[in-house]
């Protein structure tokens, strides 16, 4: 067979594949193996399911459980930081994608040769049988020949031929040689009777042989075609799972970058974030001496003239009511940053809620403050007056839009809606209490 025969170019285009393919995946997983390292807080372990499927729902679960932690990260980061870590995820599963892929060119390839091989002996063995049967139809046509001399000649003999030998002899011992040759004539006849015989039995026989060959020879060129089908898909599939994996390693370099960007952008906000709130905390402090003051100057009053001074009210449920409807999602207390990895205090108590859900006033009280604050969105406060010897201000945050700005409420008064304003990536209200400017778990007052 010729070197440069369609067969062995196919064989030799696939080997070429398979080592392509090796060495290009190892070096794409080694490449995202580097850049997965090299960026902190973000996992870089495989899924540990081994179906792509599988892979994919175990992704999710934990892209689901990472978004609650990014409630209060800024909308813009915790995307980007998503994605990243989404295509970190996707990556094992391509890489295995890939390894699957390059294991079956290489089966599909073994199997491949493994057909071509059986299709080249059945073809050898039908080359074979087709020379047998030539060289046994000739014998037989030669012997057929003969045949029918001898039955020419017996026809013109008129069965005397042994007579007229006889009879023609001169001799006694011409005589018996004429009847030896004769007999040895015979005796030839005979054999090309029986060769004749033998040989139409060989040869129909052989026909028989010929036919089931080419039976064969037909099954293995389907088998090959479906070979070279399957091998042609294989590297097809190989192919394709090798520019996801590079596509993705790719946007992950992309990506990385952008997550730098934003974390930088994330950092300054968050200074201005702590600023203001440094500066609002600083007001309430203010606000609630003035109001001890106040409350005190009036204590005083009320005993120089011999009254009683009031307690605040207590009641079994807590002195406030619950601000909006919705779950809790996120308690009061310190809170890692996943992102930028400090730890900052959750000053309140987060109920989840679908975008424009009332959100209520907690209790009586004066409305001191509502617009935009960073960080915070759209935002109100309430002062609600001393309360068990405290000033206790409430505060809702990242409103959708106000239904109030201004003047006093009263208790389950509606003064906006859920949204997911300032830093935040989703619909929740962030529920506040201060007592005396400082920030207290709201479950004391709820």
């Amino acid at each position: 067979m010729s070197a440069n025969s369609p067969r062995q170019r196919r064989h030799a285009g696939l080997a070429f594949l398979c080592s392509v393919l090796v060495v290009s995946s190892g070096a794409v997983s080694s490449a995202y193996a580097g850049q997965l390292a090299g960026e902190p807080g973000l996992s870089s372990a495989a899924p540990s399911a081994t179906d792509p499927g599988q892979a994919k729902q175990q992704v999710d679960r934990e892209i689901q459980a990472l978004q609650g932690q990014l409630e209060d990260v800024g909308a813009s980061l915790a995307k980007a930081y998503i994605a990243l870590r989404r295509t970190q995820a996707a990556l094992p599963v391509a890489q295995l994608a890939l390894d699957r892929a390059t294991a079956a060119v290489n089966k599909a390839d073994v199997y491949n040769s493994e057909m071509t091989v059986q299709l080249d002996v059945a073809q050898a063995n039908e080359a074979r049988a087709v020379d047998e049967l030539t060289a046994t139809r000739d014998r037989l046509a030669a012997t057929r020949v003969r045949v029918a001399g001898f039955a020419a000649q017996l026809y013109q003999d008129q069965g005397m031929g042994q007579l007229s030998v006889a009879l023609s002899a001169t001799t006694p011992e011409d005589f018996a040689n004429r009847i030896a040759m004769n007999d040895t004539v015979i005796s030839v006849q005979n054999q090309s009777l029986t060769t004749l015989a033998t040989a139409s039995a060989a040869a129909t026989a052989e026909e028989a042989h010929l036919a089931a060959l080419q039976a064969d020879v037909a099954a293995a060129k389907r088998a090959a075609e479906a070979a070279l089908a399957r091998a042609q898909a294989a590297r097809a599939s190989a192919a394709a799972a090798q520019q996801k994996l590079e596509a993705l390693a790719a946007q992950q370099v992309a990506q990385s970058k952008a997550l730098a960007a934003q974390k930088v952008v994330e950092q300054k906000q968050l200074a201005a974030a702590q600023k203001v709130q440094a500066q609002l905390q600083a007001q309430l402090v203010a606000r609630a001496k003035a109001a001890r003051a106040a409350a005190a100057r009036r204590a005083a009053a009320l005993r120089a003239t011999g009254r009683s001074v009031p307690s605040g009210p207590m009641t079994s449920t807590g002195f406030l009511s619950r601000p909006s409807d919705g779950w809790i999602s996120s308690e009061f207390g310190m809170r890692f940053h996943p992102i930028l990895h400090i730890w900052r205090l959750h000053a309140g108590r987060d109920f989840a809620a679908a975008c424009g859900t009332p959100i209520r006033a907690a209790a009586d009280g004066q409305i001191i403050s509502a617009g935009v604050v960073s960080g915070y969105g759209n935002r109100i406060e309430i002062d609600h007056g001393m309360v068990r010897g405290v000033d206790l201000v409430t505060t809702y945050n990242h409103m959708e839009r106000f239904a109030v700005t201004s003047g006093f409420v009263h208790r389950g008064q509606v003064i906006g809606y859920v949204g997911t304003t300032g830093e935040s990536t989703g619909c929740h209200l962030h529920f506040e209490t201060y007592e005396d400017g400082i920030p207290r778990d709201p479950r004391r007052w709820l």
